[in-house]
């Protein structure tokens, strides 16, 4: 602990000769020309707007817009280095009429102030029916995309997985597991590393939205090979005192309940807010395995029939506090708690038989399963204002903390062919306890070298560390007595420093600048080491690589965009991946991790295609991605009849596709978002001395369809179809589902809102896998009950958080 506190100290040290090297930057280059900028706010009287569109265009040519941006949280938009002149500034957001504006810039004005904009909502009149617009689910960046989950109606009173079960280009499977493109991401809250991984730990109602980046470039971790997922949590931006409260019940097959409330006041300097959900959910599960096994006669066919009965309880609080001292200076604390409790029955039966189908054996496996998990969350940020507006300094200090336990008691029975018990029952415990911590320190510092140019560069130092111990105890002459065979502890330390610098520019004319480009490195030095006491076997890994990475945009009209980007990446394990612990809750298919593992090393590669129209807008980017020392699950079965799963280093996997996303709004009452992705990976390696290859194409598509019935309404329906997927040794089958989701407001203001959910409406979604090898065949299928009707109700009051609590997604477990 004294060397991490030293090590920490010294990091801070490093952060202060950091910002002094950046602060002495800013005075070397104040010199830089400045020119003119165009400021201003849009609101729709009740709140700012917004993703709305603000183009610039050079009187008297208003074809192409000169500059164009997008209003941010706060409605606030920028539009700068403009040269003196006269100019139509235009701004629009579907649903709304659109608001024109002569400005003239005098060579004498750097900042001229368009004011507060406020714009008037489109209303048309269908007989009895009044329509207004809706913010759009899904939009696009020049990275990847952005899901708006204030948008997303057809779940309500989950967590940010059933936020991204219905994602364009986001694939969930039966355990919560997420992948972009085949591959895990990095997951990042509010833009920074956690402890706070896990998306079934953060409610729904608490995000703002969600961040899709494919591609990332140096800016980023290196350790994003399948890019990068940012849940950006809900932060208030608006003066005066806001709240909201919302309550949900409903049922599958068992009762669910959610509740949260939100409490935020912003005055003058301050900014503070509070804000607590939960969320109580009880679900069954069945499983149904048959298992081959060639080389053990007497153990041929094995027969699993499993039934689940789960309650999880989820418990969120988050605090924020605000302070600008100044115009210039601002600095945020932030606080975040987690308690996730869930308590699982299983009732697991194995029937075993000989290769003539001779009954040889038969158990029933009983767990009482108790996790309790704990984390918190400690954040410090800072911002630095400059009179030139396009150079910023920001800084980040984090620290959060994790203590997670999960105790079993397990009762085997043996039983005859007619399920009669045999002799006493075996009684088994197992005791796993996690304590591990993820700080993070960040600089970051961006500054104009050319009317055109921008220069960005950082530091980021994360430090990370685990210690998890686990008992196995068998019960003996009327005691529990540890297996020190079965029992582990293993510990791991992670450090990682990180260096970018990155250069970005556009070319061309001033009124018509069609090329953008970005290239940077980024270098990483990366310390790691671990202790398995059980085998007193003891790794360490030091190594530092340069991670480059570059990109291209062409601009031929304001509407359309053509993109090329390259970045080298590196994929390190993580600590489930690299903890030894066998997980034992079945017996005879255990699963556990591999503290041997190596980093993949990735190159990555995407060229994308962008065009908008009145209505319509298309998406499309295909990728390739070579990877070197793939990390892939493996099965192994034993000699005695048990499967061991664990991650392996295989040789090479080579994955390429196309990934599209349609949107378009036919109809003043109906839109809808279309989004299909096509790919294929190409397996080749080896593991355990076995040659492995498999080759097989993907697919998933998502098609959310947006109705307004009458006033103040809103109707949702989703489907997902997400096709089989390949794996080393098979493949998992496919899964599809249909959800839908209604809500109305309700108050003259439309304060109160009245929600009704229906997820996967026609039951439909299994899931399972499907192993082959050359010594067995592995078949395993579940269901879940997904099916379920949920009530909401939530109340807003103040100047903010108009709809911002019930529109959010419900657990389809």
């Amino acid at each position: 602990m004294f060397l991490l506190k030293g090590f920490i100290f010294l990091q801070l040290r490093n952060f202060r000769i950091v910002l002094l090297l950046l602060i002495c930057l800013v005075c070397l280059t104040a010199t830089a020309q400045q020119t003119g900028s165009i400021k201003g706010t849009v609101t729709d009287k009740n709140a700012a707007l917004e993703f709305t569109t603000v183009n610039l265009y050079g009187l008297p040519d208003t074809i192409k817009p000169v500059r164009n941006s997008l209003t941010d949280a706060t409605g606030k938009f920028t539009l700068e280095n403009l040269p003196a002149g006269h100019y139509l500034l235009t701004v629009s957001l579907i649903g709304y009429r659109p608001h024109h504006q002569n400005i003239s810039l005098n060579k004498d004005q750097s900042v001229i102030d368009a004011g507060t904009i406020t714009l008037s909502a489109e209303v048309k009149q269908l007989g009895d029916v009044t329509v207004n617009s809706t913010k759009p689910v899904i939009q696009k960046t020049d990275r990847g995309l952005i899901v708006n989950a204030a948008s997303a109606l057809t779940q309500a009173g989950g967590t940010a997985t059933d936020l991204l079960r219905n994602t364009p280009t986001v694939v969930v499977d039966e355990d919560g597991n997420i992948t972009l493109r085949g591959k895990t991401p990095l997951i990042l809250i509010n833009g920074r590393n956690s402890a706070i991984t896990n998306t079934e730990q953060i409610a729904a109602s608490a995000v703002d939205r969600i961040e899709i980046i494919n591609n990332p470039s140096a800016q980023y971790d290196a350790n994003s090979e399948a890019g990068i997922i940012n849940i950006i949590l809900k932060k208030n931006r608006q003066n005066g005192t806001n709240g909201a409260l919302a309550i949900g019940t409903g049922f599958g097959a068992k009762a669910r309940f959610n509740s949260a409330a939100m409490i935020s006041h912003k005055t003058g300097q301050w900014n503070l807010s509070l804000a607590y959900d939960n969320r109580f959910a009880g679900r069954i599960r069945k499983i149904n395995g048959e298992r081959q096994s060639f080389d053990i006669p007497d153990q041929y066919y094995l027969i699993q029939r499993r039934n689940d009965n789960r309650l999880d309880q989820l418990q969120n609080l988050r605090a924020v506090i605000g302070f600008s001292p100044d115009a210039k200076n601002s600095f945020e604390l932030e606080a975040v708690g987690v308690l996730d409790y869930q308590d699982n029955h299983e009732d697991l039966n194995n029937t075993i038989l000989s290769n003539n189908k001779v009954f040889t054996s038969k158990n029933d496996r009983f767990s009482n399963e108790y996790e309790r998990d704990k984390e918190a969350e400690f954040v410090l940020n800072y911002g630095r204002k400059f009179a030139n507006k396009k150079v910023s300094l920001t800084g980040m200090v984090s620290t959060s903390i994790e203590r997670n336990s999960q105790n079993t008691g397990i009762t085997t029975k043996f039983l005859t062919e007619s399920d009669e018990q045999i002799g006493d029952p075996q009684l088994q415990r197992t005791n796993n306890h996690e304590n591990g911590s993820t700080s993070n320190i960040k600089v970051d510092f961006a500054h104009p070298v050319s009317e055109n140019g921008m220069i960005e560069t950082g530091y980021k130092a994360t430090l990370r560390y685990l210690d998890a111990n686990f008992q196995s105890l068998s019960y003996e002459n009327g005691i529990y007595t540890p297996n020190p065979v079965a029992s582990s502890n293993f510990r791991f330390n992670e450090n990682v420093h990180a260096w970018y610098v990155q250069y970005s520019a556009t070319a061309g004319k001033v009124n018509n600048q069609k090329w953008k480009y970005d290239i940077g490195v980024r270098m990483e030095e990366t310390d790691n080491n671990g202790t398995v006491k059980a085998t007193n076997q003891k790794f360490s890994n030091q190594y530092f690589k340069l991670f480059p990475s570059a990109g291209l945009a062409f601009n031929p009209s304001s509407s359309e965009t053509w993109r090329l980007n390259y970045s080298r990446k590196i994929n390190r394990p993580g600590f489930g991946q690299l903890n030894p612990f066998i997980d034992v809750t079945d017996t005879l298919n255990q699963h556990g991790g591999n503290p041997n593992l190596k980093p993949e090393l990735i190159h990555s590669f995407e060229f994308g295609y962008n065009k908008d129209w009145n209505k319509i807008s298309y998406y499309a980017v295909a990728y390739y991605r070579n990877a070197s020392n793939s990390i892939r699950q493996f099965t192994l079965l034993q000699s005695n009849g048990v499967a061991l799963s664990i991650p392996q280093n295989f040789g090479s996997l080579i994955t390429y596709g196309i990934e599209n996303v349609f949107t378009a709004k036919p109809f003043t009452k109906y839109d809808f978002n279309f989004s299909a992705s096509l790919y294929k990976q190409n397996i080749k390696g080896n593991a355990d001395g076995q040659e492995l290859s498999n080759d097989v194409v993907s697919w998933y598509g998502k098609l959310i369809n947006n109705f307004i019935l009458w006033k103040g309404s809103k109707l949702q329906l989703t489907g997902v179809y997400n096709s089989p997927i390949a794996l080393p040794q098979g493949k998992r089958i496919a899964t599809y589902y249909a959800d839908m989701g209604f809500q109305q407001k309700l108050g003259k203001k439309g304060n109160g809102r009245l929600g009704l959910v229906v997820t996967d409406i026609f039951n439909s979604l299994k899931y399972g896998s499907e192993l082959k090898a050359y010594n067995f065949n592995y078949n395993r299928y579940g269901k879940v009950d997904s099916r379920a009707i949920v009530v909401t109700f939530a109340y807003t009051f103040g100047t903010s958080f108009k709809e911002k609590l019930l529109e959010n997604k419900y657990s389809n477990d």
